[in-house]
């Protein structure tokens, strides 16, 4: 059975961890131990527009944090037994078999959440457009079809590592994002008949197996980025019949892959001055009166969350543009682009749907924001040291706070496998009682040590 009904997302929900890095104190540090960093670390935060990074605690992982966004998403009222479609987009996965879609599922259970056994899990991975790639997907499967009441969970899951002492390293970060993907969605529809692609076999960013990190030409992956927005924006005017200069000046809003917060306004400039023959103050103009710093600011203090980072900017950009417009934002346009490096770029449009003044107002980004806990360059330290091996895993553990709510990573079998499980109550390791323990899963976390 195929349908005409739209298909979409009806909602999301962000999660970052909150350790942050400020990363004026990690250059202040680096510079310190190695004075010769100063020119290019300094350089880099003013190119790159960053001005910190969360990153995990120690028994979080791309698992757990998609896990603790689909917690907070579920958590609505929903009737699970809808689900289909269970996919976590990522390019940082827990196992080389195994999907974190898997994982996930489980942990959800063991939290009490009744999800089907009857569903698809799988996981998607292509670079930062994993998620991207999952939502499609959901959505085309739905599309073609199934039952009117069935629904998909997509997640994009990842923690952006980079080598320390680099450039690259300004732009780290943590975090998830989960959507649920539905006919008639409540938040914006998705024009899937007309998705532009783009994609080419280069080596502007990968990590190779076995590697904790990941390795970036920068500039060279910034030319690939602007090339191949361009190139599969003319797709997507193609496969809708019409001309680029006419489809971009009709956009309302944009949202593009940020991995770091300068990148994706350089690319916009550069479409408008492509498609539209706009100079530097024109674009920057239509920039403003779109909004688009209110997505992208954010993601300054946050960092790179890979495969997520395209829909937390969706979500900062609608709540702020909900804020200035009310319910005039129904039916804005919206132009999304989701590149991943090595390389492919996906252009699709959406739309505000009636509904999503009223699902916008049960979100509450400014927790998102306010859970950081600045930490010390020490406990950063830490967290670049890894992996943790299972030995040291058990001891960190045993020490550790937990806050109420949480999902962690328990323990490292000796064959390797993760054990992952749900803390429905606080628990406080032998270093200290719990500091904090919120009500929801956007509140800051207890810490350890």
């Amino acid at each position: 059975m195929t349908s005409d009904e739209p298909i979409g997302i009806s909602d999301l929900r962000l999660y970052v961890p909150s350790p942050f890095m400020d990363l004026k104190v990690l250059v202040e540090q680096r510079v310190r131990l190695k004075p010769e960093l100063s020119r290019h670390l300094e350089r880099a935060c003013r190119t790159t527009g960053q001005t910190g990074m969360r990153y995990p605690e120690p028994w979080e992982d791309s698992a757990t944090m998609a896990a603790r966004a689909a917690y907070d998403l579920l958590g609505q009222g929903l009737d699970l037994q809808r689900l289909r479609h269970l996919v976590v987009g990522t390019e940082t996965a827990v196992d080389h078999s195994k999907p974190v879609s898997a994982y996930v599922q489980g942990m959800l259970q063991r939290a009490g959440l009744r999800l089907p056994n009857a569903l698809s899990s799988f996981q998607t991975q292509h670079a930062c457009a994993g998620g991207t790639m999952g939502l499609l997907s959901v959505a085309g499967m739905l599309a073609s079809g199934g039952r009117p009441a069935d629904a998909g969970l997509v997640i994009s899951s990842d923690v952006a590592r980079y080598a320390t002492e680099s450039t690259a390293e300004v732009t780290q970060g943590a975090g998830a994002v989960a959507m649920l993907v539905e006919r008639n969605p409540q938040l914006l529809s998705i024009d899937l008949s007309s998705v532009g692609y783009y994609s080419s076999d280069v080596d502007d960013f990968f990590r190779p197996l076995g590697s904790e990190t990941a390795r970036a030409n920068g500039t060279y992956s910034m030319r690939c980025y602007w090339d191949s927005l361009q190139a599969a924006f003319v797709d997507y005017c193609a496969r809708r019949g019409v001309k680029p200069d006419e489809e971009l000046a009709g956009i309302d809003l944009f949202a593009l892959h940020t991995p770091f917060r300068s990148m994706p306004e350089t690319a916009l400039l550069k479409l408008f001055a492509k498609v539209l023959g706009y100079d530097e103050e024109r674009s920057r103009q239509v920039l403003a009166e779109s909004g688009f710093a209110a997505g992208v600011d954010p993601i300054a203090r946050i960092g790179n969350i890979y495969t997520g980072s395209l829909y937390a900017v969706l979500a900062f950009l609608l709540a702020d543009r909900l804020r200035h417009l009310g319910d005039a934002i129904v039916g804005k346009k919206v132009l999304l682009a989701s590149y991943g490096s090595g390389n492919t770029m996906v252009v699709f449009a959406g739309r505000v749907t009636p509904q999503a003044p009223q699902v916008m107002g049960r979100w509450n980004l400014g927790r998102v924001l306010d859970g950081a806990r600045a930490t010390s360059f020490e406990e950063y330290l830490a967290w670049t040291a890894g992996p943790v091996q299972p030995e040291l895993h058990a001891r960190i553990m045993e020490r550790a706070t937990l806050p109420a709510g949480s999902f962690v990573l328990a323990g490292i079998r000796k064959d390797g496998y993760r054990e992952y499980e749900f803390k429905a109550e606080a628990e406080a390791g032998d270093r200290g009682a719990e500091r904090s323990a919120p009500g929801d899963l956007h509140g800051p976390f207890a810490v350890y040590g």
